[in-house]
């Protein structure tokens, strides 16, 4: 539903994690006021809300440019990273990441909200091993009239038949869905498999099998019942509450059950490497020193609302590109691939050396034969007047950002002297420390301007950081 920054309060001195929408990536009007609406609804499902195995909402806002959510920043990974590993979980960690899941459903429920998308990316498993239910971007509140009968959301696979048919849907079609999740968890499998037509039709019109006949395990036997009235083609035949789901669940396995998932599994899931969930941070992976965020919000003492500074649309390319005509194939490009455009931009402007090229490597790239045609009309003009390096560039860090004149050699003007430079690096250390010097040599590269080199020193500093720097560099002279 948009992109999520991991960004910081200065106030409350926190992390947070802000959701945004991006209002230009929508096509129309009414597109965007429904997508705003499901947005709003999100902030006020969660919102009201409050349950250590939910993800909590602090605020909701908006501006001319982007809508926000900001929420509990949450580290771990989520469920669908443990099972893209390949991990698979003890019976006693299936019990507790359940027994999780089930009291946070019996709460949202009593408090008028169903979640409605239940799934592995949903729920998020934390460093101490409990989790975190994320995401009611299309939950239902009772007292709300934004979802209508008939309209199917959520994910193949997870939704309930009911859902399918049009009929009318409860708090059970989240109890079906976390039926799907204990199935997967004794399994490794989900219950419905194939395309997204051939799912439908199975998880109306036909039964799963018993988790222990699925793996071949006479040991999960005791859990065969318990799956299979949660996924129940009737709602009147599944569990009336997440509650009692939870108790006929604890009753069957019939041992201590713990309240956070095993280290063992936490372990074991430590060197794996995945996107996160919403809100939250994958454990394990390599992560490039001092990594820019992409945005840090601003939150104004006293204020009922989150003013967000700017977030650059300036994307990390190689040099040499206009910034402008590379974000108008970036806008272009996101009305059908979304956020990840501005990627996919950035990684294009590498590897090729023209915006002829560059335009029909991204339609390349497109898998509709129709939204191939669309992209390729929308950047004609780009296409034959966009004015890109004249030559091949040698590729930049990925955390670098596009300085309009580094590197090239038409341009005049002075670059910083010995002295500035050693300047530059004492005046760094005292925001970045050791890594200092590497950075500055870096950006001190032949050819490059005096403006481009103090632009690439600051461009890892907050904005605070970046004027005190400016300012001693100066003052220093």
């Amino acid at each position: 539903m948009g992109i999520v920054y991991k960004s910081f309060d200065p106030v409350i001195r926190r992390s947070i994690a802000l959701k945004t929408i991006r209002k230009e990536l929508l096509n129309d009007e009414d597109e965007a006021a429904a997508f705003a609406a499901r947005f709003r609804n999100e902030a006020q499902a969660a919102g009201r809300l409050l349950h250590p195995g939910i993800v909590a909402v602090y605020e909701y806002g908006e501006d001319e440019e982007f809508a926000f959510i900001a929420m509990e920043y949450v580290e771990g990974s989520s469920l669908r990273q443990y099972f893209e590993r390949k991990v698979r979980f003890e019976e006693r960690d299936v019990v507790s990441v359940m027994a999780q899941l089930l009291d946070a459903l019996q709460y949202a429920h009593d408090q008028g909200v169903w979640h409605r998308d239940i799934k592995p990316a949903n729920i998020i498993i934390m460093n101490n091993g409990r989790i975190k239910v994320a995401d009611f971007g299309i939950a239902r509140v009772e007292s709300s009239t934004l979802t209508q009968v008939g309209v199917v959301m959520g994910t193949p696979g997870f939704i309930a038949p009911e859902q399918y048919l049009g009929k009318e849907v409860d708090h059970r079609v989240d109890l079906f869905a976390a039926g799907v999740v204990l199935y997967e968890l004794l399994t490794g499998e989900t219950p419905f498999a194939g395309s997204k037509e051939g799912v439908m039709y199975k998880v109306c019109h036909e039964a799963a099998q018993p988790p222990s006949t699925a793996t071949g395990k006479p040991a999960l036997a005791r859990f065969d019942p318990i799956a299979l009235r949660a996924l129940a083609k009737r709602p009147d035949d599944r569990y009336p509450s997440a509650g009692k789901f939870r108790a006929e669940l604890l009753a069957a396995y019939d041992q201590p059950v713990s309240p956070t998932v095993s280290e063992e599994t936490l372990i074991r899931d430590a060197g794996g490497v995945g996107d996160s969930g919403e809100g939250s941070s994958p454990r394990g992976g390599s992560r490039k020193p001092f990594a820019s965020t992409p945005v840090t919000p601003a939150f104004g003492a006293g204020s009922s609302r989150a003013q967000i500074s700017t977030m650059p649309t300036q994307m990390l390319v190689a040099a040499g590109w206009n910034v402008d005509e590379l974000a108008s194939v970036e806008r272009s490009l996101a009305h059908f691939v979304g956020p990840i455009a501005r990627v996919m931009v950035r990684r294009a402007t590498r590897e090729v050396a023209d915006f002829a090229s560059l335009v029909q490597k991204l339609a390349d790239q497109l898998t509709s034969p129709a939204e191939k045609s669309k992209f390729l009309q929308q950047n004609a003009r780009i296409a034959a007047t966009g004015t890109g390096p004249s030559k091949m560039k040698q590729p930049v860090d990925d955390d670098a950002t596009v300085i309009p004149g580094a590197n090239d050699a038409q341009s005049t003007s002075p670059g910083p002297t010995a002295e500035e430079i050693a300047r530059a690096a004492r005046l760094l250390a005292v925001h970045l420390g050791p890594i200092a010097p590497i950075l500055v040599r870096k950006a001190a590269l032949p050819g490059v301007p005096r403006a481009a080199f103090l632009a690439r020193l600051t461009e890892r500093l907050s904005d605070a950081e970046k004027e005190r720097f400016l300012i001693d560099f100066e003052r220093s002279r």
